[in-house]
């Protein structure tokens, strides 16, 4: 219902939009049309000017109008997805304490709950950092403090570590390629943003893998400055449309698959943020719908 609701007030904005162009464009020309008779150049060079301001405000005013509403749906898109995941966690601790309180379980049965649970505070918690963290970012501009230098690989095996060990998988799911040549990899920023930026893409890489987790990760040079991060799914894909957009905050891709998958549409907005504020940038590459997607992350190397 919001939705309709929405795409008919975009609509109805637009086509008053035009309406009100039309009109400005008719009353326009003939007052043209009779001055020029009347032979004022003056007032003709006036009220051609006037006219192309009211022009560029009513269509400033119809775009202005277009993106509002659309942000405001993308919002209301992050508030559902954000309930979703807060209350989905808690309902099943809940249901596994309950279960646990009323019944006397045998214990290979009573840690397997608690395994559960355990997994929906974690998953609960991460969804808590993760907003906490995106009101972080928004606030906080280029920070000088906190700032080392670090090996950038021993960090990404890290993250590859946490990832397999969050998602239960086998360690040939993500798999990181040796560095060339043995260099070291050296950085400047602030470890544990950085390490968010890079479990967020690992997460998403595995959450747009529904049927096969095949993720492979490389570490590489770019123009003699840069280490770049490539880490490349087997998974959805991405259409190419959509490269530039899946970084804005609260965007999630339209399709039928992207209800399915579980997200916030905060992840990639957070990766973008923190690799703008380091320097950095991410870059997202896709064939297209089952073609998988290639995330690169660009740092400038110490």
């Amino acid at each position: 219902m919001n939705i309709t609701r929405r795409r008919g007030a975009i609509a109805t904005f637009i086509t008053l939009g035009v309406l009100l162009t039309g009109l400005t464009v008719f009353l326009n020309i003939t007052w043209i049309i009779r001055i020029r008779n009347e032979g004022h150049l003056a007032l003709l060079v006036l009220g051609i000017i006037l006219f192309a301001i009211l022009v560029a405000g009513v269509v400033l005013n119809t775009i202005f109008l277009v993106r509002e509403i659309r942000r405001n749906e993308r919002q209301d898109s992050f508030l559902n997805a954000v309930t979703h995941e807060l209350k989905t966690p808690i309902a099943s601790i809940r249901l596994y304490l309950e279960t646990l309180q009323r019944r006397d379980l045998p214990e290979a049965q009573k840690q397997h709950f608690y395994q559960v649970m355990h997994a929906d505070s974690d998953r609960l918690l991460s969804t808590v950092e993760q907003v906490l963290k995106a009101g972080e970012l928004g606030q906080r501009h280029r920070q000088q403090q906190n700032r080392t230098q670090f090996d950038f690989e021993p960090l990404v095996a890290e993250c590859i570590a946490i990832t397999l060990s969050r998602h239960h998988l086998p360690p040939e799911a993500i798999v990181l390629d040796p560095v060339p040549g043995a260099v070291r990899l050296r950085v400047e920023g602030i470890s544990e943003d950085l390490r968010t930026a890079i479990l967020n893409l690992l997460d998403n890489a595995v959450k747009y893998s529904p049927t096969r987790v095949q993720i492979r990760c490389a570490l590489a040079i770019s123009n003699y400055t840069k280490v770049a991060l490539s880490i490349t799914d087997q998974g959805l894909g991405v259409p190419p449309k959509e490269l530039k957009l899946i970084f804005k905050r609260f965007y999630r891709v339209p399709g039928r698959y992207s209800v399915k998958i579980k997200g916030t549409g905060l992840g990639l907005f957070l990766v973008r943020t923190i690799a703008r504020q380091h320097g950095g940038e991410i870059t997202a590459s896709s064939n297209g719908h089952n073609q998988g997607t290639t995330m690169t992350l660009t740092l400038p190397l110490v």
